[in-house]
């Protein structure tokens, strides 16, 4: 019959789950697996009797009950279900990375998009997102840019995120972080396909790197020494 003896008793991870003649109680409250429905207090050998007669097992989920819970099941599935549910539970309690994002002070309005849009895709992932706000020159004169920048993140990403960290300086930067709204709270303000961010389905992660965070503004790369300290913070989208 199926059940944990199968296994062995050398394998110190054996499932330590009572089935069939290793529940010990004299009399169990016994549950249909099936259908859910509640077959009363029986005596345990009649119990174990019931469920071998419909090719199924008796299983104990309750022992600290007066009397143990058992359920009617197919032992194989009750196990896959109950690691499967594990696992799930492990995963949401593990949670996600901290991905980072740079914005540069004046930032192109077409770069703004595309870092905004993945920032909507690291808190769409369960990620949370640091972002950090860098100055550069004549710069650090007009801080009221980069508040003004951060303000404007804040709110594009108002309906995916909260911030868990308010925009603080920090040298020549300054430094905010977001974590993500629970999912059925989430609610994207831009399409991920525009031209030129790269589709989730594209990116590749090669040892737990991911290209989104470090896409750099392509004015940065075509004017690396323009210093633009008058430079104001991009339109909201409409």
């Amino acid at each position: 019959m199926r059940g944990p003896n199968s296994r062995g008793n050398n394998n110190r991870y054996a499932d330590q789950t009572r089935v069939n003649e290793r529940i010990r109680a004299p009399k169990v409250r016994v549950v249909d697996g099936i259908t859910n429905q509640q077959l009363g207090v029986i005596p345990t050998q009649q119990a174990i009797r019931m469920a071998k007669e419909r090719g199924l097992d008796l299983v104990e989920v309750a022992a600290s009950a007066d009397p143990p819970v058992c359920k009617i099941v197919d032992y194989g599935k009750y196990k896959y279900v109950q690691e499967k549910h594990k696992k799930e539970a492990h995963k949401h309690q593990k949670g996600g990375k901290l991905k980072e994002l740079k914005f540069r002070i004046g930032i192109d309005p077409h770069d703004y998009l595309i870092k905004i849009v993945h920032a909507e895709d690291f808190l769409a992932e369960g990620h949370k997102v640091r972002i950090q706000l860098q100055f550069r020159g004549r710069q650090m004169a007009h801080q009221e840019l980069g508040h003004e920048l951060a303000a404007k993140i804040k709110a594009d990403l108002l309906n995916m995120g909260h911030v868990d960290q308010e925009p603080k300086m920090a040298g020549r930067n300054i430094n905010m972080q977001m974590s993500p709204l629970p999912e059925r709270q989430r609610h994207r303000k831009f399409k991920t396909h525009l031209k030129g961010v790269t589709e989730h389905k594209d990116i590749l992660h090669h040892e737990g790197h991911d290209p989104r965070e470090d896409k750099h503004d392509a004015h940065d790369e075509e004017h690396p020494h323009d210093v633009q300290p008058e430079a104001s913070v991009a339109p909201k989208s409409e």
